[in-house]
C-alpha cells in the first residue's frame, strides 16, 4: 500500500450516508420482544424509555437508513473514517501467509467505537426535546462516549458504572466527569433496584444487568429523561454498522476482496455487529463470498454464546426490560470481576444470537490470561495496546493466522480493534505481575427462567 492509497482509504468521502439494518436480511424472522405474561411488546410501549425516532429504528424493516447530515458532519469532526490498517509486523512475526487487517476505532476521542451510537442516540433525543439521559457502563467505554455526546448536544448524563469497574478503572470515571457526566457506582442507593441488591449483598461487585436496571428505573422516575444503552438492541447495532461500511470501501480502494475471516469480540454484540453485519450483507446476502467465516469471541468467564441457553430472558437483573430471545446465562448471573469489563454481560444481541443459532456466526471463548498474552504480543509488534475487550479478537486472529501457516493458506483476516487500552493499564499491570486469575463457571442454573 503506497501513501496515496493510504490517503484514499482515510478519505472523508468514505463516511457512509446510510446505516445498514440487518433485520430484513436475517435467516429467519427475529423473535419479538415479549412481556413476562407472554404477550408481544407493542413498539409504542418502548417510548417510555426511548425517543420515538429510535423506537422506529429498532423495529424498522428498511435495509438502509439515512444518517442525518448533521451527524455525518459530526462523525467527520471526531475522526471518521477510522483507519483501516494492515498488521504487517504481526504477519511477519507469526511467519504466516495470512493478510491481517484491522479497523482501528481507538483513534476516536473516547478511545473506542462506542461514540458512533452515542452521538446518534444523543442527537435523536435532542431533536425530540429530551434534556437528560441515563445509562449503564461496564469498563467505561460506553459511559465515556455518552458523556461526550451529552456535552456536544447539551444533555445532562448520569452513568451507573459497574462497581468493580468503577474501582478498577478510575481514569474512565474521570474522563466521564471531565465531559460533565455524573458517575454512580452500581449497585447504588439511588434506586430501588440498587438498594434491594445491596440489602442482600452489601459487597456485590455489580454487573451490567444491575446497572441497566438502575439506569432504566432512573429514567422512568424522572421527568424529561430517557435511557440510552451501548449495545444489544437493534438501533444500537444499526449505528455501529458505520464501521463495516467504511471497511468495505477501504478494502475496495486497495483491491482487496471480501476477507475469509471477520472477527470481533462480544459483550452485548455492538462492536462485532458493527464490523460484521455489512460484510454479512455483502458476502452472504449478495453472495459475493458465501464461505466467509464470522467469528465472535467472548470470555470464558462470561460464556453467553458458548455455554448459555437460547431462550427468552430479561436484559437486566431487576427484570425491568422486555424479554428478549437470546443466548443468556440468566439475568441473575453475577459475572466475575474480569478486566474486560465491557464483556461482562449475561446475554447477547438478539440478532447476533439468531446468527449463532443458524451457525452463520461461530462463537469461541478464551481465558483472560491468554487474551492478555495476545495483547502484549500485539503491542510489542504493532505498537498499539488493545483494550482488554478488543484483545479477545486479537487472540482469535493470532490463532487463525498460525493455522493458516500450518496449512500454507493465504487467508485474509479482518478484525475490529474496537478500542485502545491506555486507560486499562491497571489490568495490564496485574497481568504483568501475575495477579490475574482465570474464571470459568462449571455450571449455570437457569431453572428460574422457566418458573
Amino acid at each position: 500500500m503506497d501513501l496515496n492509497q493510504l490517503r484514499s482509504i482515510q478519505s472523508v468521502d468514505l463516511i457512509p450516508k446510510y446505516w445498514y439494518n440487518i433485520l430484513p436480511d436475517l435467516p429467519e424472522p427475529l423473535p419479538p420482544m415479549r412481556k413476562p405474561d407472554g404477550n408481544v411488546v407493542n413498539p409504542n410501549e418502548l417510548e417510555a424509555i426511548f425517543p420515538k425516532s429510535l423506537v422506529q429504528q429498532e423495529f424498522s424493516s428498511t435495509r438502509f437508513i439515512e444518517v442525518p447530515e448533521e451527524l455525518v458532519a459530526l462523525y467527520a469532526e471526531i475522526g471518521r473514517p477510522t483507519p483501516l490498517l494492515r498488521a504487517r509486523r504481526l504477519e511477519k512475526y507469526l511467519d504466516t501467509p495470512a493478510r491481517i487487517y484491522y479497523k482501528y476505532e481507538g483513534v476516536l476521542p473516547t478511545g473506542s467505537h462506542k461514540v458512533n451510537t452515542a452521538l446518534a442516540q444523543a442527537y435523536f433525543n435532542m431533536i425530540e426535546g429530551i434534556e437528560r439521559l441515563t445509562t449503564e457502563t461496564g469498563a467505561g467505554q460506553w459511559g465515556s462516549a455518552l458523556a461526550l455526546a451529552g456535552a456536544l448536544f447539551k444533555l445532562k448524563v448520569r452513568v451507573y458504572m459497574v462497581k468493580i469497574s468503577y474501582e478498577q478503572k478510575p481514569y474512565r470515571r474521570i474522563l466521564m466527569q471531565l465531559y460533565g457526566a455524573e458517575v454512580i457506582p452500581s449497585p447504588s442507593r439511588y434506586t430501588n433496584a440498587g438498594r434491594s441488591i445491596l440489602a442482600s449483598n452489601p459487597d456485590h461487585p455489580g454487573s451490567l444487568g444491575v446497572a441497566i436496571s438502575e439506569a432504566i428505573e432512573d429514567a422512568l422516575t424522572h421527568p424529561n429523561t430517557k435511557y440510552s444503552l451501548g449495545s444489544v438492541l437493534n438501533h444500537v447495532l444499526l449505528h455501529q454498522s458505520i464501521i463495516g461500511l467504511e471497511a468495505l470501501k477501504q478494502l475496495e480502494y486497495i483491491g482487496e476482496d471480501i476477507p475469509d475471516y471477520i472477527i470481533g469480540c462480544v459483550g452485548g454484540g455492538s462492536n462485532f455487529a458493527g464490523l460484521a453485519y455489512p460484510f454479512y450483507y455483502e458476502s452472504i446476502i449478495r453472495g459475493r463470498k458465501k464461505d466467509t467465516v464470522f467469528i465472535a469471541v467472548e470470555p470464558k468467564a462470561v460464556p453467553s454464546m458458548t455455554k448459555g441457553l437460547y431462550t427468552y430472558d430479561h436484559g437486566d437483573t431487576a427484570g425491568l426490560t422486555p424479554l428478549l430471545k437470546m443466548y443468556t446465562l440468566g439475568h441473575r448471573y453475577t459475572p466475575p470481576p474480569i478486566h474486560a469489563g465491557g464483556l461482562r454481560y449475561h446475554g447477547v444481541a438478539p440478532t447476533l444470537a439468531l446468527l449463532v443459532k443458524n451457525k452463520i456466526v461461530k462463537p469461541i471463548a478464551y481465558h483472560q490470561t491468554d487474551v492478555f498474552e495476545a495483547a502484549r504480543l500485539f503491542a510489542q509488534v504493532e505498537g498499539i495496546v488493545p483494550a482488554p475487550e478488543s484483545a479477545h479478537a486479537v487472540k482469535a486472529v493470532i490463532d487463525i493466522a498460525v493455522e493458516a501457516k500450518k496449512k500454507n493458506e493465504e487467508k485474509v483476516i479482518i478484525f475490529n480493534m474496537s478500542g485502545h487500552g491506555l486507560l486499562d493499564l491497571q489490568g495490564y499491570r496485574d497481568y504483568l505481575e501475575g495477579k490475574i486469575s482465570n474464571y470459568e463457571p462449571e455450571s449455570i442454573d437457569l431453572s428460574y427462567l422457566f418458573k
